[in-house]
């Protein structure tokens, strides 16, 4: 099995590992401490166990502790609150999962003894979410974490679990990490956390950069690092230090130092040093999300991802459910811009309310947004009606936006959709390359762009977001994927209309001020990184900005174009990540 106990010592940790491992960085900073290695085994119930013959009684006792681990796991989100709190919601309803449960009943009925069956049913699902890939292939650490809880509950074991206390805050080092691991875990506990799998969108990316905390995932050999060594975590730059001299780990902290006074230092909207208006804006996933985002400066909402209201549920949202949500996010941003990106489910994120589509090999290029929506226009009525009604009578510039779009018909139909609902501005994300190198004519059909760096630079280089392997090939960096932002960036500025980045690209200090130089009205990130990129504008001129621009698609390769745009960029010292 995947899941461990914590604490003990891994074999592989008996080795010597490298003195420096690279993951890819997912929240920046540093982090030191010595290494709280998570690793082990739920022992797998014996193959062929039965129970005493009594199938209702194990049937019931397999149910309470699922229920039980359901609850333990909303409990903990409860406690957490923020986005832990969507996370463990979410993970509560896949162990009461209705398949689920009749699956397991079905192999007691069989005589298969309550632990037994809750693995055998676990393992099918598991396989299921492994072959999609994508977002569902990113569960299976969840699935995991479930699996083995409710093992715990019937065999009478330890449940999983990291330490919540600890006499210094260590750096957490795992294959992978189910968020009921780290969600009641404080930047007093944890120092950073490094994993071996996951990508840019697992849980453990999500969570350390709401809390803040450094983090590496995609860290080959990390499970290789010996319990309690000291670590040096760089959550920028992916590197993972082992035994770090006093000098290494006194650098790292006197950066970190200096970082946070250059950030108490800029506040107010954003703008570059002449004085130029770039609004700084929070990615969201709902009404959970607003306080970080307010308490972090944010101007307004420059992604507000819809999905989370339709995600793992087994009923539509109703009308009155969206527009509570989609009010609330209005209300907190009088006078503001608040950008909702309509429905990005399908393919990787398939809605269990609706019919499966037909076998895709590569979900990520398949029925997924605007694509779901033209298949289900009630679905998008629905939405679009919510989000009119929201919207009347704040105080907020709402701004509605779809996803996946290529087609110059396709923005066309869209903008006629949202018309209809009676929302005025109405735009599309620049995702895919042929919305890019077309940009010119998508822009008459609407009344603004936002580009999506990550699945832009997904297709761009034909590089799956999810997957680790091709993590140096997911860099925003790359000359051909800084052309196609300047493309939409200039067809935009030339109609006289809006083009925003909401990509993670946005929250690179360097990168932003490189955005802002290619024509890119405003930048949307995370709340965490509002700061840092506030702080960078505010050091250089629009001018310097163009400059940096200029020298970076100038280059023949990622890390040439970061260090071309650095170099025209003189004042970002410690903000430079």
């Amino acid at each position: 099995m995947d899941r461990r106990e914590t604490g003990s010592t891994h074999p592989e940790s008996q080795e010597q590992a490298p003195l420096l491992l690279t993951g890819t960085g997912v929240s920046p900073g540093s982090g030191y401490g010595p290494a709280y290695l998570v690793v082990g085994d739920i022992p797998e119930p014996a193959a062929g166990s039965r129970h005493d013959g009594d199938a209702p009684a194990e049937r019931d006792r397999a149910e309470r502790a699922l229920d039980d681990v359901a609850a333990d796991l909303e409990s903990r989100g409860a406690r957490a609150g923020g986005e832990a709190e969507e996370v463990l919601g979410a993970q509560a309803m896949m162990a009461r999962d209705p398949g689920l449960a009749v699956e397991v009943g079905q192999l007691i009925d069989q005589g298969v003894a309550a632990p037994r069956a809750v693995f055998e049913a676990f393992g099918k699902y598991r396989d299921l979410l492994s072959a999609a890939g994508g977002y569902l292939g990113e569960r299976v650490a969840d699935l995991d974490d479930i699996r083995d809880r409710a093992i715990a509950l019937l065999t009478g074991l330890p449940m999983p679990g990291v330490p919540t206390s600890a006499a210094v805050p260590f750096v957490l080092v795992a294959k992978d990490l189910a968020p009921a691991d780290t969600a009641l875990l404080s930047k007093d506990v944890v120092a950073a956390f490094v994993t071996e799998q996951g990508g840019p969108t697992s849980h453990t990316a999500i969570l350390a950069r709401s809390m803040g905390v450094p983090a590496v995932v995609g860290c080959a050999g990390a499970t290789s690092i010996a319990q309690g060594a000291a670590v040096l975590v760089d959550g920028s730059s992916g590197h993972v230090r082992l035994s770090p001299d006093e000098d290494e780990v006194t650098a790292a902290r006197n950066a970190d130092e200096a970082r946070r006074a250059v950030l108490s230092a800029v506040s107010g909207p954003g703008a570059t040093a002449d004085g130029h208006a770039v609004p700084l804006l929070a990615n969201i996933g709902g009404p959970r999300d607003l306080e970080a985002a307010l308490a972090a400066g944010a101007e307004g909402v420059g992604l507000y991802r819809t999905e989370f209201l339709f995600l793992d549920r087994e009923t539509a949202p109703t009308p009155e459910e969206q527009e509570e949500a989609y009010r609330a996010v209005f209300d907190a941003f009088p006078g503001g811009r608040v950008v909702v990106r309509t429905l990005d489910a399908g393919a990787d994120k398939p809605l269990a309310f609706l019919p499966p589509p037909g076998e895709e090999p590569n979900p990520a290029l398949g029925e997924r947004g605007i694509r779901l929506f033209r298949r289900y226009p009630d679905i998008m009525a629905v939405q679009l009606g919510a989000l009119a009604r929201a919207a009347a009578g704040t105080a907020a510039k709402a701004e509605i936006m779809a996803p996946m779009v290529a087609t110059v018909e396709e923005a066309a139909w869209f903008a006629e959709a949202c018309r209809t609902a009676g929302l005025e501005n109405a735009g599309i994300m620049i995702e895919v390359p042929s919305a890019a190198i077309r940009a010119a004519d998508l822009i008459e059909e609407v009344d603004f762009f936002s580009i999506g760096t990550n699945d832009l630079t997904q297709y761009a280089l034909a590089a799956d977001r999810q997957v680790s392997e091709v993590a140096t090939l997911q860099d925003p960096w790359h000359p051909a994927v800084l052309d196609l932002i300047g493309m939409a960036a200039s067809a935009a500025t030339a109609a006289g209309k809006g083009c925003g980045v909401c990509g993670e690209a946005a929250a690179d200090p360097i990168l932003a001020c490189v955005l802002v130089g290619m024509g890119v009205t405003s930048l949307s990130m995370s709340a965490p990184a509002l700061g840092l990129v506030r702080a960078a504008l505010a050091r250089h001129t629009r001018e310097q900005c163009r400059l940096a621009a200029e020298a970076a698609r100038s280059s023949t390769s990622p890390a040439g174009a970061r260090t071309a745009a650095r170099a025209e960029l003189p004042e970002l010292g410690s903000l430079s990540l």
